[in-house]
């Protein structure tokens, strides 16, 4: 079906948009808008996350605060330096903390702790490297996500069948109204990530000297969707 106010290009949509943030002077009056219809349509896809993310920590404990902080600090130092080793996984440090021990009211020791931040999109290097890791730090967590160019890739596709879904439902509206076109006056779009939350460590999972195995990693899937919300108005005969 032929309407006049959709076809054009969304550059037209922008326009609408910033114009409508221009202050109305005295002798301006506002534009009024009759037969308003509010609409929204959506798109989804399931995603192949391609991305891991994990952190590992150092933890010790005692009396001696300096120690510990050296203790830890050669611990980070050289899980940085053996991840580094490694082109395809990305690694950053995360806090550092300190905190004080108590027995009754009365100090007794520190605690300190580092983390570190591991991100590949290869699977197997990143499982072979935190099996390696994992008999001087603890893992903490691993979650999955989707690589930004794949992110991108993916909402723009669905920007597009979520834009069309959009231009269909507005067509049928006006027709079944009675109307033989409608204007776009307002458009807004919102991408959804349905991401999944990282996956704790339990204890007997965390390293165990000398003995920790290589986690083996699937990534599994998440849900991206993306909603058009606008409003149009049917144009009068």
């Amino acid at each position: 079906m032929h309407h006049t106010g959709y076809h054009r290009s969304l550059g037209r949509f922008l326009i609408i948009m910033l114009t409508s943030l221009t202050p109305l002077y005295a002798d301006q009056e506002p534009t009024l808008h009759y037969n308003l219809v509010q609409l929204n349509a959506y798109a989804t896809m399931e995603v192949e996350n391609d991305t891991q993310i994990a952190v590992m920590y150092a933890q010790k404990e005692g009396t001696d605060l300096k120690q510990l902080t050296d203790q830890i600090n050669n611990l980070v130092t050289q899980a940085v330096a053996t991840a580094k080793q490694r082109s395809e996984i990305k690694v950053s440090t995360l806090g550092y903390q300190t905190s004080p021990r108590y027995h009754q009211q009365q100090l007794i020791g520190w605690r300190v702790r580092q983390s570190i931040r591991l991100e590949s999109e290869a699977s197997d290097a990143m499982s072979s490297l935190i099996g390696s890791l994992q008999s001087k730090l603890a893992l903490e967590s691993i979650s999955y996500t989707i690589s930004a160019k794949k992110r991108q890739a993916t909402e723009e596709s669905l920007t597009a069948q979520a834009i069309d879904a959009f231009r269909r439902r507005a067509e049928q509206v006006t027709e079944q109204m009675g109307h033989s076109s409608y204007q776009l006056v307002e458009l807004t779009l919102q991408t959804i990530d349905h991401s999944p939350r990282p996956y704790p460590m339990r204890a007997n999972m965390m390293a165990i000297e000398g003995r920790a195995s290589a986690p083996t990693l699937e990534g599994g899937s998440q849900t991206l969707r993306v909603e058009v919300n606008a409003k149009i108005e049917l144009q009068l005969e």
